[in-house]
Formats: C-alpha cells, structure tokens, sequence
C-alpha cells in the first residue's frame, strides 16, 4: 500500500537538485547545466565573447558606465567557461 516509488516529484526540490550526485562548488551547478557542462560552456563563453566585444564598443564611444556594466556581466561568463571546460575534461567518459 505504501510502497516506495521512484519518482522524482516525490523526492521534491531537493532531490531533483542533488541528481546527479556532485560535491563542492560544482553543487552551485544547475543540474542541467551539470549534465550538459561542455555545451553550457561553451554557450558561456560565446556569450561572454559578446558582452567583452560590446564594451569594447561602447569604450570607443566614451560609454564609460555602459562598458563597465558590460564587462561586470561579460567576465563571470568567460570565468564559467573556462571552469565548465575543466570540469568536463576532468570527467570519466561515458560508455
């Protein structure tokens, strides 16, 4: 009658976000984006190569405060990139 199920909405926000199991920072880690980590990466660091160009754009314009904001949003994506590529090189491969 009450038997365990193994269905992860019974295990709630908690649970779906343990899957799969990972320790230390890369817990900070969307579990999507965990699984998918080479392709997470990589859309990072495209979009972080955008927003590094736009404030280089918006330097040679004199747009000092929109470049700053540029670059404060563009250098977390290129630093994610890189420690999304590392953690997927470091990865055993699937069989």
């Amino acid at each position: 009658m009450n038997a365990p199920t193994d269905n992860t909405a019974s295990r709630g926000l908690r649970g779906w976000w343990a899957t799969p199991p990972r320790s230390g920072l890369a817990r900070s880690i969307a579990p999507w984006e965990y699984r998918h980590l080479r392709a997470s990466g990589v859309v990072r660091g495209v979009c972080g190569l955008l927003l590094i160009i736009g404030a280089i754009a918006f330097l040679s314009y004199s747009a000092y405060a929109l470049a700053a904001a540029f670059l404060v949003v563009g250098t977390p994506n290129i630093v994610a990139f890189f420690w999304y590529l590392s953690m997927a090189r470091s990865q055993p491969r699937r069989t």
